[in-house]
C-alpha cells in the first residue's frame, strides 16, 4: 500500500469515527449493497399517536466507535460539538449535528402533530441536533431530508426549531431513538447515547376527530351494512362529546336504517342505549330519558348495557335517575348477582341511603366475577368508609 492509499485510508478510518464519512461510502445510498460506514447499523423506529404514525429513521453509531477507540466521556462538546461548526467537507460552513451517524436521520409524521408546543405539518423531515453548552440545545427540522449527514445543511430549510433541556441518562452504548411518555394523544420521542437524552414531546390535538373522519369515511364501504357500526361509531362520539349532530344520525340509523341482507338496523336495549347516550351528551335530557325508558321497556333489556348507561348518569350527578335505571334493571333481572346489585350500591351511595348502600354492596361484594376482581379493593374501600359513617 503506497503512503497516498495509506492516507487515504487512515482519512476513511478517521470519519467513520466521528460519522463524517464520504457519502460514497453509504449503506443507503451507495449503488450496491455496502456495510454501513463506520458499522453504523441502519434503524429504524415507529410510534403511533393514535391514527398519527410516527417513524424516525437513523444510523447509530456507538461510543467505542466502528473499530473499538473508547470515546467515553468524549461525545457531548467533543465529538459532537457545540453550536455550528465547520466539518470540512460539503457547501455549508456551519452545521448542526445531524443526531446520528451516516445519511441525514429523518423523522416523518403522517399527520400534522405539534412539537414541542408548535405546530408541524405532516410530511419527512431531515432531523438535526445543535448542543449548547450554558442552554436548551435546540432540535432542528429541515425540509432537506434526502442528504448526507449536514453537510448540505442551510437554516433556509428549516421549518420548526424547538429548544429542549438535555437530561442525564443511564449509560447507553448505542445510539438510539424512543418513545415514552406515552399517552392516547402524545408521545415524548427521545434521542439517548453515552449519558445523555435529549427529548421532545409529540401532541396530536385533534385525535378523536381523526378517529371520527376515519370512522365516516369506512361506514362509506363495506362495515356501513352493519347495523353495529353505525352503533360503534355514534356510540365512540357520545363517550368523547364530540360530532354529536351526526352522531344523532348515526344512532338513528343503528336503529330503523333498512340495510340489505341480514343486518338491519335494530331496535333493541344496546341500540337504544346509546342514541341516549348521544342526546344525553347533546344536553336534550328529556329525550334521552324518553329513550332509555324504551330502553328498559323491551322484554329482554341488556343488563350489562343499562348498569353502564346508569353510571354515566351518575358521572353528571343525575343521581336520582340513575337510581331509578339501576332499580328497573333488578326488577328485570332478578336472576343476576352482580351487575344489578352493583347498580343499587352506587346509586343508593350517591343519593345518601347508607343502609340500602351496605346492604348491596356486600351482595355485591359476594358475587364478583373473574373480569372484575381488580376493582374489588375500591369496591371494598367504599364500603368501608360507608360503614364507618353511619
Amino acid at each position: 500500500m503506497n503512503a497516498i492509499v495509506r492516507m487515504i485510508y487512515a482519512v476513511a478510518v478517521l470519519l467513520s469515527f466521528l460519522g463524517l464519512a464520504s457519502p460514497s461510502s453509504s449503506q443507503v445510498l451507495s449503488e450496491l449493497s455496502l456495510p454501513p460506514n463506520g458499522a453504523n447499523e441502519r434503524a429504524q423506529i415507529s410510534q403511533w399517536i393514535g391514527l398519527v404514525k410516527v417513524t424516525i429513521s437513523y444510523h447509530s453509531p456507538n461510543v467505542h466507535g466502528g473499530a473499538g477507540a473508547d470515546r467515553t466521556g468524549h461525545i457531548w462538546g467533543e465529538l459532537v460539538p457545540y453550536g455550528l461548526f465547520d466539518q470540512g467537507l460539503g457547501p455549508s460552513r456551519a452545521t448542526p449535528w445531524r443526531a446520528g451517524a451516516n445519511e441525514t436521520t429523518t423523522v416523518s409524521f403522517s399527520h400534522s402533530v405539534k412539537v414541542e408546543g408548535k405546530e408541524l405539518k405532516a410530511g419527512t423531515y431531515g432531523l438535526f441536533l445543535e448542543l449548547d453548552k450554558t442552554g436548551p440545545w435546540t432540535w432542528i427540522f429541515s425540509t432537506s431530508s434526502t442528504g448526507w449527514g449536514s453537510y448540505q445543511y442551510d437554516p433556509k430549510d428549516d421549518v420548526l426549531r424547538v429548544g429542549v433541556n438535555p437530561k442525564d441518562a443511564p449509560y447507553t452504548e448505542f445510539l438510539t431513538y424512543g418513545f415514552d411518555e406515552r399517552r392516547p394523544d402524545s408521545a415524548t420521542a427521545f434521542l439517548q447515547w453515552e449519558n445523555k437524552r435529549i427529548p421532545f414531546k409529540i401532541e396530536v390535538t385533534d385525535v378523536n376527530e381523526l378517529y371520527v373522519a376515519e370512522m365516516r369515511n369506512e361506514l362509506k364501504g363495506w362495515p356501513g351494512f352493519k347495523y353495529q357500526n353505525w352503533q360503534i361509531a355514534a356510540q365512540f362520539c357520545a363517550s368523547h362529546k364530540i360530532n354529536l349532530e351526526e352522531a344523532l344520525i348515526w344512532a338513528d340509523k343503528a336503529i330503523t336504517e333498512p340495510f340489505k341482507g341480514p343486518s338491519r338496523g335494530r331496535e333493541d336495549s344496546s341500540t337504544l342505549s346509546t342514541k341516549a347516550a348521544v342526546l344525553q351528551a347533546m344536553g336534550r335530557d328529556a329525550e334521552a330519558d324518553a329513550t332509555i325508558d324504551r330502553a328498559l321497556r323491551l322484554p329482554e333489556t341488556d343488563v350489562v348495557r343499562m348498569y353502564l348507561y346508569a353510571a354515566g348518569l351518575l358521572h353528571i350527578s343525575r343521581n336520582e335517575k340513575a337510581l331509578a335505571i339501576f332499580k328497573s334493571n333488578f326488577q328485570r333481572h332478578p336472576e343476576e348477582k352482580f351487575w344489578t346489585y352493583l347498580g343499587l350500591a352506587e346509586g343508593y351511595t350517591a343519593v345518601g341511603d347508607k343502609n340500602n348502600a351496605v346492604k348491596n354492596w356486600e351482595i355485591a361484594l359476594s358475587n364478583v366475577p373473574a373480569n372484575a376482581q381488580s376493582d374489588v379493593p375500591e369496591y371494598q374501600k367504599t364500603l368501608n368508609q360507608l360503614k364507618q359513617s353511619k
